[in-house]
């Protein structure tokens, strides 16, 4: 099919039975601001000397997911909001290529972006479609969630539109087991989550069902499709921990930066994510002689742009 859609004329969601299922979407892309060319953002100086601390704090407020039986890992509205902040201005494209819960729609929503998210299911788009459904009369932006893998986004989108990429993937076959709860203390340790295996699905094409060098060799086929959607010096932030496996330290960081530097993106960042403020009765791991540095208190997101031409 090669039916476009008006920007006027899109829908909340997109999925197999939709006849813009893998069709180019229009969507705004442009920015609307009044913020000089040469401007990355439209931070103040002051916001934009705050945002240059490489340890940042985010908190969950009402409206986050954090129930772990509607989806397993979940990142806070003030994340997603920093990131879209700086790296894009009001009116311009973000796209979130597993888009889970929403969060991205919804931090873009609050901040006048255009926002496309990409799922493989079902329940998360809908759950997507729940929480975008407050209207906001101050909004002149769209948000989408499409249920497609994230290897054809391609389809639906212009090259050099998208201003920032920025997802939290999953994370290689880390939830893919049953869950011990070893970060946590006392009776937190055997709670509802105890025993169980969160993962997002057990489809194949689920990134998170990966082990560690299958998963960046898919992560980096998405993303090297998703290249020249991006505008040079265009930004793609990726959320991601590492992990201990059997004793061992996972870099699942250093995987993604060696393959996505195969694939043409530059590093420029790395910020870290420090989760402290947010875990309470921490475990106490390889006491008294194996030091063991948790990941469930710091996260890594990946600072990525596509370099000028």
């Amino acid at each position: 099919m090669n039916t476009e859609t008006t920007e006027s004329s899109l829908p909340r969601t997109i999925n197999e039975a939709s006849e813009l299922y893998r069709t180019r979407i229009r969507i705004g892309y442009t920015k609307t601001c009044d913020c000089p060319p040469n401007h990355l953002n439209c931070m103040t100086a002051k916001e934009w000397v705050k945002s240059q601390v490489g340890v940042r704090q985010f908190s969950y407020e009402g409206r986050d997911i954090r129930d772990k039986n509607l989806h397993p890992a979940t990142f806070p509205i003030s994340l997603a909001r920093r990131m879209i902040e700086l790296f894009t201005h009001v009116g311009e494209l973000v796209v979130d290529p597993f888009v889970g819960s929403g969060t991205t729609l919804v931090a873009a929503q609050d901040l006048n972006r255009n926002a496309v998210g990409f799922d493989l299911q079902e329940a998360y788009i809908k759950l997507c479609q729940e929480r975008l459904s407050s209207n906001n009369f101050f909004n002149q932006a769209q948000q989408l969630a499409i249920q497609d893998d994230a290897l054809h986004i391609d389809h639906y989108l212009e090259p050099e539109t998208v201003k920032l990429i920025w997802t939290s993937p999953p994370y290689a076959n880390l939830l893919n087991r049953k869950r011990k709860n070893k970060s946590r203390r006392g009776v937190e340790r055997k709670n509802e989550q105890f025993g169980k295996v969160e993962q997002y699905s057990q489809d194949p094409r689920d990134l998170g069902t990966m082990p560690l060098e299958e998963y960046a060799t898919a992560m980096g086929d998405i993303y090297e499709r998703l290249l020249p959607l991006l505008q040079p010096k265009g930004h793609c932030v990726i959320n991601v921990p590492d992990m201990w496996w059997e004793n061992e330290r996972i870099t699942i960081h250093v995987a993604l930066i060696e393959e996505l530097r195969k694939r043409g993106y530059e590093l420029r960042n790395t910020i870290i994510w420090d989760r402290t403020n947010i875990v309470n009765g921490i475990g106490i791991f390889g006491w008294p002689s194996n030091y063991i540095t948790m990941g469930t208190t710091f996260e890594y997101l990946l600072d990525f742009w596509r370099p000028p031409d």
